[in-house]
């Protein structure tokens, strides 16, 4: 192989600006799931029904009732929060019970973290 072969084959060298895109990546595929979880905790009633889930399990019936909520709206937000993947839910009889699912909240600290992470760093120098 020959010097300009060589050279031509070889990988170009990263910029600071796509190492620094490099870096951002896996936030990037984080994103999707932290969009999700934020919609669903824009609302203030789920941010109450969550709150109020922060103690452990409860049944509909609580929550109805501590909430001072229709038990048709308050269905409505727990399927939200379940869809978003932040409560799990389990049957007995007639009754369900909701609770927090912790690993949810922690990937979206994770993801707020590698956010506060990437901010500070500093940008790269512009072409003049």
């Amino acid at each position: 192989m020959d010097l300009m072969n060589g050279l031509r084959d070889a990988p170009p060298a990263l910029s600071p600006a796509t190492v620094a895109q490099a870096a951002v990546a896996p936030l990037a595929r984080e994103s999707e799931q932290a969009r999700a979880l934020l919609k669903a905790l824009a609302d203030p009633c789920r941010l109450q029904v969550l709150e109020a889930l922060a103690g452990g399990e409860r049944c509909v019936c609580d929550l109805t009732t501590g909430l001072g909520l229709a038990q048709s709206r308050l269905s409505f937000h727990l399927k939200v929060l379940r869809d978003a993947g932040l409560l799990s839910d389990r049957h007995s009889g007639r009754w369900v019970y909701y609770r927090l699912r912790p690993e949810a909240l922690e990937a979206l600290q994770g993801w707020l973290a590698a956010l506060t992470r990437q901010c500070t760093t500093p940008a790269t120098p512009c072409c003049d």
